[in-house]
């Protein structure tokens, strides 16, 4: 699944919260949304910036669910997840087993499987610490982290009703 599939999907309460998030944390990233979108729709950004802010974030939701938008969709997930929910990254890492800086970031190569056992237990730990939609959203940013992701975590989201975009 690639990130304007995932958006698509997507319940848009969790697009509204990280962008809320970016807003309120780190005006400059929400700025740069913008202007990225604004760029490839050759318009000014300050013409969005001008609107309500319902009507931008229905104009930022509307373009991360398009293709041409993949690349900018999945920094935004990365940089909200990595700067909004470094506990839940940092547990699901400690949880497999995968070194990272304490943040969550991952501390050289991805691994190249995932232990299933270990990875059910995580995620049942997480699911009852986190939103699940916002624990599934990551999830399916992590697994687009490697081409084709890895066989037993999508086999996990498609086979668990609780791991659910919307």
């Amino acid at each position: 699944m690639k990130s304007h599939e995932i958006y698509t999907h997507l319940d848009p309460s969790i697009i509204h919260n990280m962008l809320d998030w970016f807003r309120d944390n780190d005006r400059n990233v929400y700025k740069s949304i913008i202007a990225s979108i604004a760029k490839e729709r050759k318009l000014r950004p300050v013409f969005v910036q001008k609107k309500p802010l319902a009507e931008q974030y229905a104009w930022i939701t509307k373009n991360l669910k398009v293709k041409m938008f993949d690349a900018v969709g999945e920094h935004v997930m990365q940089a909200y997840l990595m700067s909004a929910q470094q506990s839940m990254l940092s547990m699901f890492c400690d949880g497999l087993g995968i070194p990272h800086d304490g943040k969550g970031s991952v501390v050289g190569d991805l691994p190249k499987e995932l232990d299933a056992e270990k990875l059910d237990a995580t995620i049942e730990r997480l699911i009852d610490i986190f939103d699940p939609k916002t624990l599934t959203m990551y999830l399916r940013c992590f697994n687009i982290q490697v081409p084709g992701g890895w066989p037993e975590l999508t086999e996990k989201l498609e086979s668990d009703e609780r791991l659910v975009l919307a």
